[in-house]
This record gives C-alpha cells, sequence and structure tokens, in this order.
C-alpha cells in the first residue's frame, strides 16, 4: 500500500497515540484491579514473588510515562487541526473552545460513573492555556516549559523531601480503612461505585491538576513546537536528533524510572513513596521522550512499519477506545460486572490489559475500514462542528 508524505506523517501520529493507549491501558488496569493502588501501605493480598516482580515491571516501565506521550500528540496535533480549520476559514478559537467543551464534559462523565483518574478533563482546561498561547514565539515557550518543570520540581521535591524526614504524616491505619472501604464500595453497586469515585474525585482531581497539570501543559508547549519544527513529518532531517532524544532519555529516565518503582513497590508502607513519586514524576518526560524518539525510529523501518499499520486504527480513535478500556475494566473489576477487584494478582491483570488491548487492535481495524470516525470521536466532531457529520465510510468516499 502506498502513503503519501501526508499520510505517512499522521500514520506515525496514529501509531504513536496507539502505542500509548497500550500503556495508559496496563497502569490504569492495575490501579482497577486493587483497591491499595495509591495508597501508602503495599496491597496484603498479593505480595509474591511473581506479583512483585510484575508490578516494579509495571512502575518501572509505564507508570507516569504513556499520559506524557498522549499530551506531546495532543500538543503535536494542534497544529495540524489549527491548519486545517484556518483553511476552512473558520474560526479556530471557537472551534477549539467547543472542541475542548465536549472533551471536559466527556472526562467529567468518565471520571463519575467509569474511573475517577481521568484526564480528559486536565487536557480541556489546559488546552484552553494551549490555545491562548499557541501564537507565541518559540524562545517564550521554550522558557516557559523550563519554568514549569523548575516549579514541578520544587513543589514535588520539597514535599517528597518533608514526608520523607517524617513518616508520621502517613498513617497506615487510615490508609488500611480506606483500602477497604473502597474495596467494598467497588464490590457493592453501581449507585456505590459512582459514591466512590466521587470520594475519589475530591483528591484525585486536585492531585492531578497540581501535580500533573505543569508537567502536561509543558509537554502540550513541546508537541506544539515540535509540529512547527515538522519533526514527525521530518523523520530523515532529526533522525540525529531523535537519536539523541532516546540515548538522553534513557540514560536519565532509567534511573528515575528504577528509583521511582523501587521505592513505590518494594519500599511501599516505608514512607519513602512520594519521595520515590517526586523523583519519578521528574525524570519521567525524559524517558517519554526516549519512547517517543525510539517507537518514531523503528516504525520508519519494514517490521516497524508493520506494527504502525496494526497501532494506527487504535491511535485514530483513541478517544473511544480509552473509554471502552475504562468500560471494561468497570465490567471486570467492578459491581457493574464480575466484582473482581481485589480478586486476581498483577500477573493477571497484566494479561488481562495484554488481551484487551489486542481485542482493540482487531476491532478498530474492523471500525475504521467502515467508518470515518470513532463513535465518540464523531460525537465530539459534531459537537465542535455543530454539525452533523458523516459517519460512513461508504458515504464520504462512495468511490
Amino acid at each position: 500500500m502506498e502513503i503519501s508524505a501526508s499520510g505517512e506523517r499522521l500514520l506515525l501520529v496514529d501509531a504513536l497515540r496507539g502505542f500509548a493507549l497500550l500503556g495508559i491501558l496496563i497502569v490504569n488496569a492495575v490501579v482497577f484491579a486493587s483497591p491499595y493502588h495509591g495508597q501508602s501501605i503495599p496491597d496484603p493480598n498479593f505480595q509474591g514473588t511473581a506479583d512483585k516482580v510484575v508490578r516494579v515491571a509495571i512502575a518501572f516501565l509505564f507508570e507516569t510515562k504513556f499520559y506524557l506521550i498522549f499530551s506531546f500528540l495532543f500538543g503535536y496535533s494542534f497544529t495540524l487541526l489549527m491548519r486545517s480549520v484556518e483553511a476552512a476559514g473558520k474560526s479556530f478559537t471557537l472551534h477549539m473552545l467547543r472542541r475542548l467543551a465536549g472533551l471536559w464534559v466527556i472526562g467529567v462523565g468518565h471520571a463519575v460513573f467509569l474511573f475517577y483518574c481521568d484526564i480528559l478533563t486536565n487536557y480541556a482546561v489546559f488546552g484552553v492555556i494551549l490555545l491562548a498561547l499557541r501564537n507565541r514565539r518559540e524562545r517564550r515557550l521554550l522558557h516557559l516549559v523550563v519554568w514549569l518543570f523548575a516549579a514541578m520540581a520544587i513543589v514535588l521535591g520539597g514535599t517528597g523531601i518533608l514526608y520523607g524526614l517524617d513518616t508520621s504524616i502517613v498513617d497506615p491505619a487510615t490508609a488500611q480503612l480506606e483500602a477497604e472501604e473502597a474495596l467494598k464500595a467497588y464490590r457493592g453497586t453501581v449507585s456505590s461505585v459512582i459514591l466512590q469515585n466521587l470520594r475519589e474525585l475530591s483528591w484525585a482531581s486536585l492531585a492531578v491538576g497540581l501535580v500533573l497539570g505543569p508537567s502536561v501543559l509543558a509537554i502540550f508547549l513541546l508537541g506544539l513546537m515540535a509540529d512547527r519544527r515538522s519533526v514527525l513529518a521530518e523523520l530523515e532531517r532529526y533522525r540525529r536528533l531523535l537519536y539523541w532524544l532516546m540515548l538522553g532519555g534513557l540514560v536519565i529516565g532509567l534511573p528515575g524510572a528504577a528509583f521511582y518503582a523501587h521505592t513505590t513497590v518494594v519500599l511501599a508502607g516505608s514512607g519513602w513513596e512520594i519521595l520515590g513519586l517526586s523523583f519519578g514524576l521528574l525524570t519521567a518526560p525524559f524517558l517519554s521522550g526516549a519512547y517517543v524518539a525510539a517507537a518514531a525510529l523503528w516504525f520508519g523501518t519494514p517490521s516497524g512499519k508493520v506494527l504502525a499499520l496494526w497501532l494506527a486504527p487504535a491511535g485514530r480513535m483513541a478517544l473511544s477506545n480509552y473509554l471502552l478500556q475504562s468500560l471494561v475494566c468497570c465490567v471486570i473489576f467492578y459491581a457493574y460486572g464480575f466484582r473482581l477487584i481485589g480478586e486476581v494478582g498483577p500477573p493477571v491483570v497484566l494479561a488481562l490489559a495484554l488481551t484487551i488491548f489486542a481485542v482493540q487492535l482487531i476491532l478498530s481495524r474492523w471500525w475504521i475500514d467502515r467508518f470515518a470516525y470513532g463513535p465518540v470521536e464523531w460525537l465530539l466532531r459534531a459537537v465542535t462542528n455543530l454539525q452533523v457529520p458523516v459517519f460512513r465510510r461508504s458515504r464520504l468516499n462512495p468511490a
């Protein structure tokens, strides 16, 4: 199959988005499976060797990294959309505000009914800031990125040191009680699941907004600047830069990921978790950058191209797949279905996540062959454009 230069670029962006979906599913499935995730104590039911090895591997390779890849692609696709809208003679500001409002509403529904660790609402909020900054000079944007990471380093580093010096801040008995209450709620009824999500949202939205927010906005801006330079559209021109990004990201990111995984899994309950989380969040962007660079280079090879062609359909309907992942996990682990939260260990959870993603790849390829957009993408497009888009691909291109 021949693909134009523009098609190659979109294929790469969609494939990277599909790759990010895999990492996000693995991380989220672990959160769904245990009420102890994010608590200051380990899950007492899964302390076997295999359980710890898988948890360490997931924390090391996936946690805190893949939402940043999504963030980078959000910023990168921002200017692609802007050029398309402006070429059609429409107001990009109004277009984007409607789109972000629709995304925020979808995110609220996702957080309340499915998964409280929603990222869509934050994307919508920080997308408004990105909209306001989109025409700033590159030097100013780069300065802002540096300041955002510096502020995050000060806040996270100070918090981590504070918790490390005074482990009494975290009360294991309280954490145990909260985990048991969450387990009871998620195994209870649909209404108890929703109420528990609302309780979790009281701290999760603040934590995600204040802790992850600066890094999300910074990565948005890096994605915006990357598209201005056509980094993913001209891989040959930037091949050397991508190699250096991959090498530098691994050198800085891997030690940070190792420290994060060791403190949050192996040393869980020791008081080192907050310091490990702080260090992990600060170094995660480097490892995420290494992942993007490595994937972009690999997708340009014959074997990588085959994988990219499988990942791209899932990436084209990433929003629908993201929500579907949460729905399936709710059916597996919550009172919506089988109530397996707290019943299956990390190895089984990982196998379930890989199986779900494999099915999504097949379904996405089947869907994209027949329809122009994913179902949620179609809905968001209708809200954004204030008109009903063509849905079936046969109507979009009768030939």
